[in-house]
């Protein structure tokens, strides 16, 4: 019998991790969870949406919608804190910059009371830039897709 590789172990963060990872505090911070860390190759950032999200105030009021570019930012928050989990503590003094968009498609509008699962996959890298494939979805349904560019930088430039 062939040796079997062994299983890969993926990692998960929390909030307080992801909050080490990341600078962005409310209201901007937009992943609640890390789950399915696997290295800088892919994650899942998980937002639970409720109808307390100051963006609902204006945007629709009567027919709460996520905006867009909020999906679109939390992609990128969630391969910015795939990146620095990677890089480990060589993370001090770094941050990820959202640095492109290409190819963002939206399908169905995101509403109070969904759970929407940001995957990220590595699909090209040249440090300090990586760029990752990115979708959202909802109940296992796409609800938006994007590539994403992000880029690491010291924190004072």
């Amino acid at each position: 019998m062939a040796d079997e590789a062994p299983a890969k172990t993926l990692k998960s963060a929390d909030i307080a991790r992801i909050m080490k990872l990341l600078p962005h505090r409310y209201p901007f911070l937009l992943i609640d969870k890390l789950v399915g860390i696997d290295g800088e190759e892919s994650g899942t950032g998980i937002k639970n949406v409720t109808i307390n999200e100051p963006f609902f105030q204006g945007h629709f009021p009567g027919k709460p919608v996520m905006p867009g570019v909020l999906l679109i930012e939390a992609m990128a928050q969630t391969a910015g804190a795939v990146v620095l989990d990677h890089v480990g503590e060589e993370h001090a003094g770094k941050l990820v910059f959202f640095m492109s968009i290409d190819k963002a498609r939206f399908r169905k509008p995101v509403v109070p009371g969904d759970t929407v699962h940001f995957h990220v996959k590595l699909t090209n890298k040249r440090p300090p830039v990586w760029k990752y494939w990115a979708e959202a979805h909802v109940d296992g349904k796409k609800v938006a897709e994007a590539e994403i560019g992000a880029m690491l930088m010291n924190e004072r430039g």
